[in-house]
């Protein structure tokens, strides 16, 4: 093989491996905010079937659940309870929820449905 190609091929394999090493894996806290950990989420979503209960340790404000399409089917504005329950009435396999605490804390979840 020529020099030249052989100085590139080394550089290039030089450069993908610099590339592995320094590759980070996600932080354990947000770097925007100083100080900031990840927290556990205050509730938990149980499935069953197309039967979802949503279960909070802190009292829950709105709720909003919409399909992978953009379909919105619960809008709940003025929740004053710790738990929720609602039948997905669409046929689609995935759904997102935003869950809005009493203490005005959003939370997103993406949950699989059967």
């Amino acid at each position: 093989m020529k020099p030249s190609v052989l100085k590139a091929l080394l550089i290039s394999v030089l450069l993908a491996v610099s590339a592995a090493v320094s590759a980070q894996t996600k932080p354990l806290r947000d770097p925007a905010v100083p100080g900031k950990t990840e927290k556990a989420k205050p509730f938990k979503v149980l499935t069953n079937g197309r039967q979802i209960t949503i279960q909070s340790k802190e009292t829950l404000k709105s709720i909003l659940v919409w399909t992978a399409s953009g379909h919105r089917f619960v809008e709940e504005k003025t929740l004053t309870g710790t738990s929720y329950s609602f039948t997905v009435p669409v046929k689609e396999k995935i759904c997102f929820i935003m869950i809005e605490t009493s203490d005005a804390k959003r939370f997103t979840e993406k949950i699989g449905v059967q």
